[in-house]
């Protein structure tokens, strides 16, 4: 197992080169700069800007600035955000805890709800509760995630039910413990849910097609001859159709990330989405590449997790990657 997982830390380390290099590029050959902004301000001269540019680096060659950024980012020394004039680090780690919360609740939610949902529906082929199930997937895929979004705040604006923004409320400091887990559970209602009935909906039919393909094995045929219980055939039949479930844990995890970055900002919740716009929408150079580092890490963590899971689950999986 520690070999297997060295291996997947060794293929990670091209996939964060390659990342951030692009990312770097991308934002270098777009026009103008967070210090461009700056001439426009009459008080701050042109030689107080090109002594800002110099000690920041952002006068030399290209592939040095990256170079020099990537060493310091090694030991998460992000540099330091104009546009907030802060450490990025610390930036960054003050908004993490909104993004995981964001991510691990809907996560949480739609497996626990996705599972149930398609192995009832494998088990009932072809019934009543089959096709509503069926239904209820197809109408949630259809639907994109911020409009969904903008549906679940209309609905919270009219009926006052849920808030509408944010992640606390402004007498939040005043509140019992009890009192500030239920606000932050209302404020992170119509968020996660949107991320979690959007993912759900996908993952529904995902575990149905694999149930139906476990049930239709020559094993499950040999198990109903021979009389064994229901409820000892069920339990072979989750734990054979796992892999597929295990697998697409990683895609998931990396969909949520980027799905919440995008819901963040329509409902306003304090997370890295927010923290990534306000980057972009400044050209806030050292703000962006380290939103994009610790997001590129999150995801890498969360594939890396899926595998560990999958090989723990089938260690074919890892003998495999071993013996490649």
């Amino acid at each position: 197992m520690l070999l297997y997982i060295l291996r997947r830390l060794i293929h990670a380390i091209p996939t964060i080169i390659g990342v951030t290099f692009i990312s770097f590029l991308i934002i270098k050959l777009a026009p103008g700069d967070y210090l461009d902004q700056l001439k426009m301000n009459p008080q701050i001269s042109p030689e107080t800007i090109e002594r800002l540019r110099k000690l920041y680096g952002l006068d030399e060659p290209l592939l040095i600035q990256y170079l020099k950024w990537l060493k310091s980012a090694i030991f998460f020394d992000l540099g330091y955000s104009f546009q907030y004039h802060a450490p990025v680090t610390q930036l960054i780690w003050e908004r993490i805890p909104n993004t995981l919360l964001l991510s691990v609740s809907s996560a949480l939610l739609s497996w626990f709800i996705a599972v149930p949902l398609g192995i009832l529906a494998a088990i009932k082929e072809n019934t009543l509760i089959d096709r509503f199930i069926r239904v209820f997937s197809y109408t949630f895929m259809s639907l994109p995630s911020f409009f969904l979004a903008f549906l679940l705040l209309w609905f919270s604006a009219e009926t006052g039910l849920l808030p509408t923004g944010g992640a606390r409320s402004p007498d939040y400091e005043s509140l019992s413990l009890l009192g500030k887990i239920w606000d932050i559970i209302l404020h992170l209602t119509v968020p996660a849910l949107t991320l979690a009935l959007v993912s759900l909906a996908g993952l529904t039919r995902l575990v149905r097609s694999a149930v139906l393909e476990v049930l239709d094995s020559p094993m499950m045929v040999m198990l109903k001859a021979k009389g064994v219980p229901d409820r000892v055939i069920i339990k072979h039949v989750i734990k054979n159709a796992m892999n597929p479930f295990i697998t697409l844990l990683g895609y998931e995890i990396a969909s949520l990330i980027s799905g919440a970055a995008l819901i963040e900002i329509i409902v306003g919740w304090p997370g890295m989405g927010m923290l990534i716009l306000d980057a972009v929408l400044s050209q806030d150079l050292f703000l962006v590449m380290g939103s994009l580092y610790i997001g590129t890490i999150m995801l890498i963590v969360g594939n890396l997790f899926a595998d560990i899971m999958l090989s723990l689950i089938d260690p074919r999986v890892r003998e495999r990657e071993v013996m490649a």
